[in-house]
């Protein structure tokens, strides 16, 4: 279906280029500061009051260096023997993530912490929003992300998966919790939504103040190769999750609710995700509703908008159905999920729809997201 092709090809592209969103930022700092995702003792990149960014690079050899931000290049200028610095334009709040292009080679900052996406290691710079502290660090219970391996027999290789356990899981040992499966977008992986997605932070403030269950969350690298595979084309193909989908069902979830002091039914069981994650989740949570009952999709829902996939008795089975996007995805996205919204709509399925205001595919829309699904869940 055209729809359908649209959609896989505006994220194939996104996942090498994330989108950053093009509202006006504001204005709200008084003096410049370094990044917060700079290596401790790093005092570039800074962030100016007007956010703008000025980074600074030693390449004593160099004849060019540039900035890649956001999809822009910003030429440097040599201010010292070696020294290059740049200020970028006025950057919108969020997380985005750069690189410096020395003589044509495309490299991280060594001043900034590293983060995977774009399907590799890169430099990435925080931006703070005016009076938005929900994905920030404060003064309340902390849960913790904990690093859990296990065998899967189906790929026959060892999988790598991280936990959210919230703050009281340690102290109340007879509590049982609800879970939430999220998974991560394309080019990125399962450490995406812990350390760009600060979901510990959201979820620890949002657990504090009341306004979310306390829940089990579970993030796992969203692909898989099944060890009797013999189409390797069919499993280097992003957009056939299929054997991941297995992983999930027979081992992931399993495996949980075997290590996890869990709710382990249905209506105590959720599934999300952003871009690529969010159509893996639409899939895997409609076809699994023995398993999964609150389904959501962040800048990503139903792969395939066939009116006859979608049932109005998908409002009797599901506890919840969301989708979300920015308002300044790229334009075939934002169609794209919006037309799902739509049709979903017209046919009278119940579900929640949000649009967050002034922001791309980036993980401020995201993290916005997460902080309104999670609210809803297990209630």
């Amino acid at each position: 279906m055209r729809t359908r092709s649209i959609l896989a090809a505006v994220l194939l592209a996104l996942f090498m280029s994330p989108s950053c969103g093009s509202g006006k930022p504001p204005v709200f700092l008084k003096k410049p500061f370094s990044a917060s995702t700079n290596i401790p003792g790093k005092e570039y990149p800074k962030i100016n009051p007007d956010l703008s960014v000025t980074c600074r690079v030693e390449a004593p050899d160099a004849i060019s260096v540039e900035l890649d931000l956001c999809n822009k290049v910003y030429p440097m200028v040599q201010i010292d023997e070696g020294v290059w610095e740049v200020t970028s334009d006025p950057q919108v709040p969020g997380f985005h993530y750069y690189f410096i292009n020395v003589d044509g080679v495309r490299v991280s900052d060594p001043s900034s912490r590293l983060f995977y996406g774009c399907g590799l290691m890169a430099s990435g710079i925080e931006i703070p929003e005016a009076g938005v502290d929900f994905y920030i660090e404060k003064e309340v219970p902390h849960g913790e992300v904990r690093m859990q391996r296990y065998w899967s027999g189906l790929t026959q290789t060892w999988r790598i998966c991280y936990v959210y356990i919230p703050a009281a899981y340690d102290k109340n040992p007879e509590t049982r919790y609800p879970v939430l499966y999220l998974q991560h977008g394309g080019g990125e992986d399962e450490t995406g939504w812990a350390n760009q997605g600060k979901l510990d932070n959201i979820m620890d403030n949002l657990i504090a103040s009341g306004e979310a269950v306390p829940m089990i969350i579970v993030m796992d690298r969203g692909s898989a190769i099944l060890a009797n595979s013999v189409d390797s084309e069919r499993s280097r193909n992003i957009f056939d999750f299929s054997a991941f989908e297995k992983v999930v069902v027979e081992e992931l979830v399993p495996m949980i609710d075997a290590g996890y002091r869990t709710l382990a039914d249905r209506n105590n069981r959720a599934i999300a995700g952003l871009s690529l994650g969010g159509f893996q989740s639409w899939s895997i949570g409609l076809s699994h509703q023995d398993l999964f009952s609150y389904i959501g999709g962040f800048s990503g829902a139903g792969m395939d908008p066939s009116p006859e996939k979608y049932p109005v008795s998908l409002n009797e089975q599901m506890n919840l159905l969301y989708i979300s996007i920015g308002t300044d995805e790229p334009e075939q996205m934002y169609a794209g999920v919006k037309a799902f919204h739509d049709m979903l709509e017209n046919k009278g399925v119940r579900h929640l729809y949000y649009e967050s205001e002034g922001t791309g595919h980036e993980w401020l829309t995201w993290r916005r997201s997460l902080r309104q699904f999670a609210a809803l869940l297990f209630r």
